[in-house]
């Protein structure tokens, strides 16, 4: 069993050194499922500097990856190690070629389960780099760049050869709307161009779900008039084959389902609704505060409101947590890759707790909006800047009853005892989040003055962690006993989702759809671990800076300036990073003690998925393909 100080080699660096891969996928072994520190490769972002000595490394890279399991994703830091001894075998720079050789690497572990897909279920993502950035005559049309009238950069001469084969093409930059296709359901497989810095951060989020994915590095990364090998893209975008012997195990089926419980047909299976006379909001389009809702039936507005809160968005990792939890203790076989074939095999039962999960979630999003003055969720105005704090406080609570509704409707089939223990630690779970957020509202109250990094750290550990803690019992209990598992779980939620929450303090300082600029929870002056390690190391002056409230728009903006370079002096950013590192550290060696391997693997999964990038959420703007530029 593997311990945070002695960490165990992934199976992927095991292989590589020769053992040859065998058709079929592989069980899940204990030698895949150590852990050590993550290595940042933030420097190696150099492209070799001729096409020849990037074909030898390509070359190279064939040869490596013959010998490779194919049998489960790999991970960065196995990609990186083979990424090391590639080069040493070359007698090239390690710090200088890495990420190229990592990318190299990536290309040939999933070439051929790429070229099985068909052509109409691959997408080719392109940077608007390509183009010429002066006097490009392209216009973007509902279907993204409509480069067909155009013709004179490289942008048109793949875009049409893609389109014509059937892929969807997008012209668009960055890399969380890659997840995103992946769980909509109509990619299946991703072909990227990018520079070496946007691979990275792609490669942290598809390498351990199992998303087949290839890409062609542009040629330099100062985001104007770049270029690229345009005969390895023409290369890549052509390849089809037969499906080879071996596939590699995916969550991609178990993140759709998460996702298609609150589509209208599933949702309206596991949780018929009793009213369907209301229409969800204004007819008019009225967006003021306090616009009451416009049902034929005034008792059925309450329901409507609440089915359309329920399917605005998210990224459903919560109820993904639950499924994947039950998955996982009768076998794991939702991650083969015959699942993505053939659709997973789910009881109604798990599926309606795995929605209760959620809807508790929603409910307490609505009621964090109310409490925390926040106008804007899922990209859209939040429930009580619409229809104002009455009826959003009413909908809240309606979630809430429909959560226990959910959660309790199956206690005949599931057995008394098991439904009985999953809505206690659902109950459990709704009052420590109740006492997290209720600190938080009477520190905003009292005054921040005496608050402490420690504070924060025990709001967030009743925040964040008992929702997970709760989603993991759910699923674990629905598959049967939960025997001495539920001391590993809880001590990785707990770990887990204070990890989870300081990232989103330090997510609050990035642009976002939510929220109308950076940094809002310190322009409402709200108890956050970065406030409270900024105010230990902070002067006098410093204290009233981070202190002081903000009069108007204008001088909110100014006040958040000065708030930034309060926090950069007092190193606070960089003291919530190493938490996390902290806090990651400790939810791996919780999951080095999990039991049986494919649990362990689900912990892992969520430890990078969670923080190294964010779990995906279902975009509206892929209901209809071809995909829109962004």
């Amino acid at each position: 069993m593997g311990n945070a100080s002695e960490p165990v080699l992934t199976d992927s660096i095991r292989l590589a050194g020769g053992v040859p891969s065998v058709p079929g996928p592989a069980p899940i072994e204990p030698s895949a499922l150590g852990r050590k520190k993550k290595a940042s490769t933030a420097h190696l972002k150099v492209i070799p500097e001729t096409k020849a000595l990037r074909e030898q490394i390509r070359r190279e890279a064939v040869r490596y990856a013959s010998t490779l399991d194919r049998s489960r994703p790999l991970t960065k830091e196995s990609l990186q190690r083979m990424g090391e001894e590639l080069l040493v075998r070359l007698g090239l720079n390690l710090q200088s070629y890495l990420g190229f050789a990592m990318v190299a690497l990536n290309n040939e572990f999933w070439r051929d389960q790429l070229m099985a897909i068909d052509f109409k279920r691959r997408l080719l993502l392109l940077p608007h780099c390509l183009k010429h950035a002066e006097g490009c005559p392209a216009d973007y049309d509902e279907f993204g760049l409509d480069c067909r009238k155009c013709g004179a950069c490289s942008i048109a001469d793949f875009k049409v050869q893609a389109e014509d084969l059937g892929y969807k093409v997008m012209v668009a930059e960055g890399t969380p709307i890659v997840l995103k296709i992946i769980v909509s359901g109509y990619i299946d497989a991703i072909i990227g161009v990018a520079c070496l810095n946007v691979l990275e951060k792609a490669l942290d989020k598809v390498l351990s779900v199992g998303v087949p994915s290839l890409a062609v590095p542009l040629l330099s990364s100062d985001c104007k008039n770049t270029s690229v090998d345009e005969d390895w893209v023409a290369e890549v975008i052509g390849l089809r084959t037969t499906p080879p012997p071996q596939r590699t195990r995916s969550y991609v089926p178990l993140l759709r389902a998460a996702h298609e419980l609150f589509e209208g047909p599933v949702f309206e299976r596991l949780a018929p609704r009793l009213r369907r006379t209301a229409t969800p909001g204004p007819s008019d389009g009225d967006a003021s505060a306090g616009a009451a809702p416009s049902p034929q039936d005034p008792v059925a507005a309450t329901e409507a409101l609440a089915f359309e809160w329920i399917g605005r968005g998210g990224k459903r990792f919560r109820p993904f947590i639950t499924l994947a939890a039950y998955d996982a203790l009768r076998g794991g076989t939702a991650t083969l890759p015959d699942a993505r074939d053939h659709g997973i095999d789910l009881p109604d039962p798990v599926r309606r707790a795995a929605a209760a999960v959620e809807v508790f979630h929603k409910a307490s999003l609505v009621h964090d909006d109310i409490e925390d003055g926040d106008d804007y969720r899922y990209g859209g105005e939040t429930l009580h800047r619409r229809y104002g704090v009455p009826v959003a406080l009413n909908v809240g609570d309606y979630l809430v009853g429909l959560g226990y509704r959910l959660a309790g409707q199956d206690a005949a089939a599931v057995g008394g005892d098991s439904a009985a223990s999953i809505l206690h630690r659902l109950a459990e779970a709704q009052v420590r989040l109740s006492e997290g957020q209720g600190a938080e509202l009477l520190w905003r109250r009292a005054g921040l003055e005496a608050f402490t990094p420690l504070d924060a750290l025990k709001i967030y550990a009743l925040k964040t962690a008992p929702a997970f803690e709760a989603a993991f019992f759910a699923g674990l209990r629905l598959a049967g006993p939960i025997d001495g598992r539920l001391e590993v779980v809880t001590e990785f939620s707990k770990n887990l989702g204070v990890a989870f929450q300081i990232l989103n303090d330090l997510k609050d300082w990035q642009e976002d759809e939510n929220k109308i600029r950076p940094g809002g929870d310190a322009a409402k002056a709200r108890p956050t671990l970065l406030l409270a390690l900024a105010l230990e190391a902070a002067g006098p002056e410093e204290r009233r800076i981070l202190l002081e409230p903000h009069r108007d728009a204008e001088d909110g903006q100014r006040a958040l300036r000065r708030v930034r370079r309060v926090y950069e002096r007092c190193r606070a950013f960089d003291k919530a990073g190493q938490l996390v590192e902290k806090y990651r550290s400790r939810a791996e060696a919780a999951a080095d003690e999990a039991e049986p391997i494919e649990l362990r693997a689900l912990l892992y999964f969520l430890i990078d998925s969670l923080l190294a990038g964010e779990m995906p959420e279902r975009p509206e703007a892929l209901v209809s393909l071809p995909i829109q530029a962004e």
